[in-house]
């Protein structure tokens, strides 16, 4: 397809951004979301889950409960599917985010086409790939260097949380971590250092962090980020400097987005290549 057509679907997007009665008034957050979670289950041991192929239209990853209300990301992209019906899911999910963050005010992100969709459920990946919130500094260094990510792009991906909120329903844990949760900017590492979090186990049971005012929240694994010395660097370096954080967490994000793609000669992904067993 032509850049042009591409250009469509984006502007179409961002259209459909805005959305009264829905998380602030915003679907930019719940589509980085999909666009991060339909990558991160990338292992590049066994060069299995990521992107390609949109493995998430099928039952078991659909339902990891990593994902619960991803479903309604999901739904919301599905007039630009139809609108748009050459695109694939793969390549839709992930533009998506592209244009979310964009969209609220974070960096330019580099993307690339040319992802398929799978027919078969045969490359879906185990469930558990994802990070758990619960947890510290070591289960994130597990999560992100089995994707090949290093204390860096771990510090800037976890920049994401400038966006959105979470729902104990869907996830376990409740509230957004910043006062603006669809601008996209470094005032995340900026709360992580400078204001005062209080431990509370939460109405789901879950141990979660608490600004002064109750209005904010942070996960275990945000606070492992200024937990562990050399996470630590680099949180004050992305709250002094948020150009250096939008450039690092462009660069990083673009990566996320391509895991698990290997491309042909004419920059389609390939799929029916020799893979490891799942």
């Amino acid at each position: 397809m032509s850049s042009q057509d591409y250009e469509s679907v984006k502007e179409a997007i961002k259209k459909i951004i805005p959305k009264k009665g829905y998380d602030d008034g915003s679907i930019g957050p719940v589509l980085v979301r999909l666009a991060w979670h339909s990558s991160g289950t990338y292992d590049r041991k066994t060069n299995t889950g990521g992107s390609n192929g949109s493995t998430m239209r099928f039952g078991v990853e659909a339902k990891d409960p990593a994902n619960n209300g991803l479903e309604n990301a999901r739904k919301f992209l599905e007039p630009i599917k139809k609108q748009f019906p050459w695109i694939s899911y793969a390549d839709l999910w992930t533009l998506g985010g592209v244009v979310a963050i964009e969209s609220m005010g974070g960096p330019k992100i580099e993307w690339r086409s040319g992802r398929v969709d799978d027919v078969r459920a045969d490359y879906v990946p185990p469930n558990g790939r994802l990070p758990d919130a619960s947890k510290g500094a070591d289960h994130i260094r597990d999560i992100f260097y089995r994707m090949g990510f290093d204390d860096q792009e771990i510090v800037a991906l976890s920049g994401a949380h400038n966006l959105g909120r979470c729902h104990t329903e869907r996830s376990g844990f409740e509230g957004p971590w910043v006062p603006m949760p669809t601008k996209f900017s470094n005032t995340y590492f900026k709360l992580l250092l400078r204001a005062e979090w209080h431990k509370n186990k939460n109405k789901a049971g879950n141990w979660q962090y608490n600004s002064e005012d109750g209005e904010l929240m942070m996960l275990p694994t945000d606070m492992s980020l200024v937990q562990d010395p050399k996470f630590r660097v680099w949180v004050e370096k992305y709250a002094d400097d948020k150009a250096l954080f939008f450039r690092d967490f462009a660069k990083a994000f673009a990566k996320l987005l391509e895991l698990g793609v290997v491309r042909g000669p004419k920059g389609t992904a390939l799929r029916e290549y020799s893979r490891a067993s799942l």
